[in-house]
């Protein structure tokens, strides 16, 4: 089997790793080895994506760097569904294989789906029901052209089944837990912070919140910028507050000054899951933070309306604040009180599996069962 892997951004890599690492423990036992392609979009690129990144996190180069970044959605994805047809013409994969929900997630399923080539897609049936995020536009055009829906959660599948993708055919729907799950049991064994990092930690004691602002619905209004910064500003004159800037939100705020706020570059993805060991909870728009915060068990309050992942607002673990200043801060208040360490460990459902979501993608894409 000739598998043809599509990446476009830092976390995709890491979640194609996870499978990477699968691959190549079945190449090792098995006489019937399976070639893995893998194709780099280049809609992320920065200095975390260089060799030394590759290297610490033990991942294979690509095969296939497009340099695609930038520019409109449109504009981004059509170059990208253009350059992958064209790999995918020179090596006939018989799967091609993509992760979550960017724009290099839909160009890849659709390059291979005009080429009549099976689509698999990882954390399939994610629904924010906010058809607003270009996220949600891609990751319900991937379900609908993918062969394999290989789902993080139930409530993925029940998505899936409640549009009817479980009565079409040659459509597989596989509950097969999460494989940011499995990177994270595999790299907090091996992650090492940066002196940077490790020293900042060691100067705070171990007490602050970890925080990240990097979605367009929040950077790119204002109003909502501006109430989630004050909650942060009020918040760490109690509790230290690290926040990783991201390029966009750090551009915005240039004009701003936040003195109690621990403002610091982007960190790699070793530096992060350090912080979030370490951190008394977290403040996030992010997707996958708010899961990484519950495998770290740590408090989540997300800044958004609403997440993809609702299994985590349900039990407990998540709070949906959106950006209203007197919300974020008056959840922070209950924080400590409301969510203690026990409540995660206590909960034994695993609601992201059981750290093997990988090695059970490739079993069912080979055809086997556990």
């Amino acid at each position: 089997m000739k598998i043809l892997t599509v990446v476009g951004t830092r976390p995709q890599f890491i979640k194609a790793a996870a499978v990477s690492r699968a691959i190549a423990q079945h190449n090792q036992n098995h006489s019937n080895p399976i070639q893995e392609i893998l194709l780099h979009t280049g809609q992320h690129y920065d200095k975390n994506m260089s060799d030394v990144f590759f290297q610490e996190m033990q991942i294979s180069d690509p095969n296939y760097h497009l340099g695609i970044g930038g520019g409109t959605h449109g504009a981004m994805t059509g170059q990208m569904l253009e350059k992958i047809e064209q790999v995918l013409l020179e090596e006939k994969p018989d799967v091609v294989l993509v992760y979550g929900d960017t724009n290099s997630t839909l160009a890849g399923a659709l390059a291979a789906a005009k080429l009549q080539i099976p689509v698999a897609h990882v954390e399939a049936g994610l629904r924010s029901f906010n058809m607003k995020m270009p996220e949600e536009v891609n990751r319900i055009l991937t379900d609908q052209i993918s062969q394999w829906l290989f789902c993080p959660t139930a409530t993925a599948v029940k998505n899936l089944e409640n549009e009817g993708l479980q009565h079409r055919a040659h459509v597989q729907l596989c509950q097969v837990g999460d494989v940011m799950y499995d990177a994270v049991l595999f790299y907090q064994k091996i992650a090492q912070p940066t002196p940077k990092t490790a020293s900042l930690i060691e100067q705070l004691s171990n007490r602050f919140y970890l925080a990240t602002v990097h979605r367009a619905e929040n950077t790119d209004n204002p109003v909502r910028l501006n109430s989630i910064m004050s909650a942060l500003e009020e918040i760490s004159q109690t509790t230290p507050i690290i926040l990783p800037l991201h390029p966009r939100t750090q551009k915005l705020l240039e004009t701003r000054a936040f003195p109690d706020i621990k403002l610091v570059e982007p960190v790699g993805y070793f530096d992060m899951i350090t912080l979030l060991s370490h951190c008394q909870g977290v403040f996030t728009d992010s997707g996958g933070l708010q899961k990484e915060a519950y495998f770290f068990d740590k408090p989540c309050i997300t800044l958004r309306e609403e997440t993809e992942w609702i299994e985590l607002v349900e039990q407990g673990f998540n709070q949906l604040v959106g950006a209203e200043r007197k919300r974020i801060v008056e959840a922070e208040k209950g924080i400590v009180n409301d969510y203690t360490s026990s409540q995660a460990n206590q909960s034994s459902q695993h609601l992201y599996g059981y750290g093997d979501a990988a090695k059970t993608i490739i079993n069912i894409l080979l055809g086997k069962s556990e």
